[in-house]
């Protein structure tokens, strides 16, 4: 079975977000972190080479295949943030509902900017990804 090519590693978060050139992404991207760690207290963790993570849970799928994953975490892609929450979350298409500018892909949600998203909805689904999340631990 082949190896997850995103692993948790020791790479600095620091550096990675400062290497951001567009200073509202950047702005934004150290907001998220500190708003992941308040939230899940756990510390923000570099997953491959642009995710950060915030704990970890080991998942097993019926296949077979299992590994390592970031309870919690986003990306600061070039267009937009990618959000990793869980997908089942409790109450997640309400408060997506009033979340604001976003898009939705399989297991994503996608904001350009956090002035696009109310800030509390946001704090609502991560606390909410967080329990789901934890519930459902291997």
């Amino acid at each position: 079975m082949a190896q997850n090519k995103t692993t948790e590693n020791e790479n600095s978060v620091t550096n990675f977000l400062n290497a951001i050139d567009d200073e509202t992404k950047r702005n934004d991207a150290f907001s998220l972190v500190s708003l992941f760690e308040e939230l899940s207290s756990f510390k923000a963790k570099m997953w491959g080479t642009a995710i950060i993570g915030f704990g970890t849970y080991h998942y097993k799928y019926e296949s077979g295949r299992e590994g390592d994953a970031p309870i919690v975490g986003f990306s600061p892609r070039k267009d937009a943030f990618a959000l990793y929450l869980s997908s089942e979350f409790p109450d997640r298409e309400l408060l997506l509902s009033q979340f604001g500018k976003h898009k939705t892909g399989k297991a994503c949600i996608y904001v350009k900017k956090l002035s696009d998203v109310n800030s509390d909805i946001l704090k609502k689904m991560i606390e909410n990804s967080l329990i789901d999340t934890g519930e459902r631990r291997c």
